[in-house]
């Protein structure tokens, strides 16, 4: 009998290594593995300068090469992105990975109009004339609904508003159909409600067209909103990773369990919130313990010692720390 084939992830990121070059060097990645199989979403959780970007822009080679030293393997849709050059590389951003930056201000051109850009990725890929790419682009913004979607295509950045200038941005990521689109806190700069507007357009967006999507947040609702999976991660390292039922009912790193407290669903007035102590440590040296022992409140004296196990608590199931392995040890 025939063994049932194995599917292939989109994604496969195995020891990854991030280190900055410079007056004072930055590891900002230390050892991330993750997978992402077709048309699942990815939630990366963290605080700022955990190293969630720097992962995200690995996966485009957009970090800069001069002073920047990569390690580890990239693996997307089967391709060593690490080793693509430059022809390859061109041809792989847009049309197997697109990005949705964090601020569609900046990475909108201010001299062209929406249509332009979006007819552009188009051409670029797809090799069909000028008058088609921007029937197409047209259609894109139809498909992100945004409103009258004939006059913003002849619209400047500017002229729209924050949502419409992410909408725009989201139609420009999906111009050449790719396989793994990377949002990069995509709802930061919006308010509330035009920000779960954009979330469920997105999800709405990856189930109609199967894509897999690696979402990068530091906002514990908008990671629930979205993804079907979640990593947690700190000081350049993943110390949890699980679905996000697992994540919410049963979380086991302490940073985990930090995260999940220090937010105002079932806060009281009056009561003070519950916060992490301290702050992320310095990264100019790779971690040679715990990085998050001196904010832990269960640490002990080898958490200080020695870099944490990695202990399996099931398929997928994965953290990162000394005393979840304590847990499990039998009596």
């Amino acid at each position: 009998m025939t063994a049932p084939l194995v599917a292939q992830p989109l994604v496969a990121i195995e020891n990854l290594t991030v280190r900055f070059r410079g007056a004072q060097n930055v590891h900002a990645v230390n050892g991330v593995s993750l997978t992402l199989e077709p048309g699942k979403v990815l939630g990366i959780l963290g605080e700022s300068g955990s190293g969630k970007s720097v992962t995200l822009k690995t996966l485009l080679r957009l970090l800069p090469e001069n002073r920047t030293d990569i390690g580890g393997t990239v693996q997307v849709d089967g391709r060593d992105v690490l080793a693509l050059n430059p022809q390859d590389l061109s041809d792989y951003r847009g049309r197997v990975t697109s990005m949705i930056f964090q601020d569609p201000m900046l990475a909108l051109d201010p001299v062209y109009t929406v249509g332009e850009q979006i007819a552009e990725a188009i051409v670029r890929h797809e090799k069909i004339g000028r008058k088609a790419a921007m029937a197409r682009a047209l259609e894109l913004l139809e498909l992100v609904r945004i409103p009258s979607p004939e006059r913003r295509l002849k619209a400047y950045p500017h002229e729209m508003s924050g949502g419409m200038r992410q909408r725009a941005m989201i139609a420009l990521a999906l111009a050449a159909r790719p396989k793994l689109l990377l949002a990069d806190e995509p709802t930061t700069a919006l308010d509330a409600t035009v920000q779960i507007q954009i979330l469920l357009l997105l999800r709405q967006l990856q189930r109609d067209l199967g894509m897999g999507v690696i979402f990068v947040t530091h906002d514990i609702g908008v990671a629930v909103e979205v993804s079907d999976r979640l990593a947690v991660m700190y000081a350049g390292q993943i110390v949890e990773t699980g679905t996000v039922r697992e994540l919410l009912r049963d979380p086991q790193h302490p940073y985990t369990k930090g995260l999940l407290a220090a937010n105002l669903h079932g806060a009281r007035k009056g009561e003070r919130l519950e916060a992490i102590p301290g702050a992320p440590p310095a990264l100019n040296e790779p971690p040679a313990s715990c990085s998050f022992a001196p904010r832990c409140k269960h640490a002990e004296e080898r958490c200080h010692a020695a870099l944490p196990p990695v202990v399996t608590l099931g398929e997928g199931r994965v953290v990162r720390c000394v005393l979840v392995e304590d847990a499990l040890a039998p009596a």
